[in-house]
């Protein structure tokens, strides 16, 4: 979980600049008219706020499948590659298919010979049957034609099973897309001799994503009563989750839960990283709003303002900001003080500030 912006070897070079202005400005005084009179201030003051709890995670497609080859042969086709769209049904990879329509045919001649023996055979137990409803046979012919016409029978089934079996194996030799999608990775080259189960090809389904995360179990409390979950961004922007999935039990080596979350109507990058963001209690803090801030040489800073309506710039240590777009100050001020709301007038009246100094 983030805590501060600043790295701590960072902080380490301004530690004892932040305990002497916790007072005062950092600026100088400069003589003339009060520079900041005409800025917009806040006045800051502890109060109670959320906690948020950060962790890391990942975009993912909720449906992605690697598409594995259900016959032998050799590869002659690939129509697409990484990055190209796909339509359901669009073939994928094409196999050799010499061997499965060889046994497609000779599948379909073996049902064509049972199905004749099955109509022979009817035909005889026709014959027979009259023969014995007028007792000109005896009963065991009857018999045994009667079994001979039920076993033809079964025979044109297993054909027909058989058939049904080869021209899946021939169907299998053109691998297509389960969905549309995007084809995400390719496991096989042209002329590539291929095994049943040897993997061919990912596709996903961008439409669809979630964020997966692995939330500690002392967090999973709070998450479970959380009324929202925020998903950050690299740019700091964040988007609102949808459906939580949060497994039943920890898992045993991590004590960590693999919780999911939806996120309807997005077109993200699987794989992108974000932050998986929630209320984790709260306490209190100084905070400020995060358009108030600057940055100066990798640190964070505001204007403030005393009381005398000088102008000088306060490096701060900050935490991440909330949902609420404030964010906490651990250092650099303290309550009572006013900070000026928009930098940029501030910077400006700074810069007036100094000129009757400099010009002196």
């Amino acid at each position: 979980m983030t805590k501060a912006s600043l790295r701590p070897g960072l902080w380490l070079a301004v530690s004892l600049a932040l305990t002497a202005c916790s007072d005062r400005q950092t600026s100088a005084p400069a003589a003339g008219a009060p520079a900041g009179a005409a800025l917009a201030t806040i006045a800051l003051a502890p109060a109670q706020a959320a906690q948020e709890l950060r962790f890391d995670g990942v975009v993912e497609a909720e449906r992605q499948a690697t598409i594995a080859a259900q016959t032998a042969g050799r590869v002659v086709a690939l129509p697409f590659d990484v990055g190209d769209r796909v339509r359901q049904g669009d073939v994928l990879v094409r196999l050799t298919a010499t061997e499965q329509h060889a046994q497609a045919g000779s599948a379909a001649a073996a049902l064509a010979e049972a199905e004749a023996r099955a109509s022979e055979a009817a035909l005889q137990y026709e014959r027979i049957r009259d023969l014995f409803e007028r007792k000109l046979v005896a009963k065991a012919q009857y018999d045994r034609a009667r079994a001979d016409a039920e076993a033809a029978r079964a025979r044109v089934e297993a054909a027909r099973g058989q058939l049904a079996q080869a021209r899946e194996q021939a169907d299998y030799t053109a691998v297509r897309a389960p969905y549309d999608g995007i084809v995400v990775r390719r496991e096989v080259e042209l002329g590539e001799a291929v095994g049943v189960g040897r993997p061919l090809i990912t596709v996903l389904a961008p439409d669809a994503l979630r964020v997966a995360a692995d939330i500690p179990q002392q967090a999973i409390a709070a998450l479970r009563s959380a009324s929202a979950v925020r998903v950050i961004l690299a740019d700091g922007s964040a988007l609102t989750a949808g459906a939580l999935r949060i497994p039943p039990s920890a898992n045993e080596t991590t004590r960590s839960y693999r919780v999911l979350a939806a996120l309807p109507g997005q077109t993200l990058a699987p794989g992108t990283l974000v932050k998986f963001a929630f209320a984790g209690g709260e306490r209190e803090q100084l905070a400020v709003p995060q358009s108030a801030l600057v940055r100066r040489a990798e640190l964070d800073a505001v204007y403030v303002v005393d009381a005398q309506q000088r102008v000088g710039l306060r490096y701060v240590r900050i935490g991440e900001a909330g949902a609420d777009g404030r964010v906490p100050v651990y250092a650099g001020l303290a309550a009572g003080e006013r900070v000026a709301a928009d930098p940029i007038a501030a910077a400006a009246a700074y810069q007036q500030q100094l000129a009757p100094e400099h010009g002196s």
